[in-house]
């Protein structure tokens, strides 16, 4: 028999977690939590492309996410809808659209990392500061890594 190793353990906490939106029974409101999950996923994506330096287009948004370019298209109008995001022609090439976040959408993105670090602070309960920081630095490290890959 073969131990689990660190990289399944890391899928599997992915799995896990791309599911955690519909958990329990499937009601009118598992229904709104999934579809806000969508919203902040959106709209975190188009932040983390504008912090990196990245144009947020739709497509640069569909391979932040992971999915087709309609989808993200579907994505990015209903965050526009709702005003987390704004479309307008990009500075560098007037064809271009790019999207930005609202005042609005970085309001809704504070609530979202409020409640992931709750969210958080209960996994880790009875862990160290010293287990929480090299967590943190683990997994930062993990996301620059893959940055670096996709290049």
């Amino acid at each position: 028999m073969s131990s689990t190793g660190p990289g399944q353990v890391l899928f599997a906490f992915v799995r896990h977690w791309s599911r955690r939106s519909s958990v329990g029974d499937h009601t009118a409101a598992a229904g709104r939590a999934a579809e806000q999950g969508r919203l902040v996923l959106v709209t975190e994506s188009v932040h983390t492309l504008t912090q990196r330096g990245a144009v947020a287009t739709v497509n640069a948004v569909a391979h932040e996410i992971g999915i087709d370019q309609s989808g993200a298209s579907r994505l990015v109008k209903g965050a526009t809808e709702l005003g987390y995001l704004t479309m307008q022609a990009s500075e560098t090439d007037g064809r271009r659209r790019q999207a930005t976040v609202t005042s609005f959408g970085h309001t809704m993105l504070e609530q979202a990392h409020d409640w992931q670090e709750q969210v958080f602070d209960r996994l880790a309960e009875g862990w160290s500061e010293q287990q929480r920081r090299d967590f943190q630095q683990a997994m930062t490290d993990l996301i620059d890594r893959s940055y670096a890959l996709d290049t």
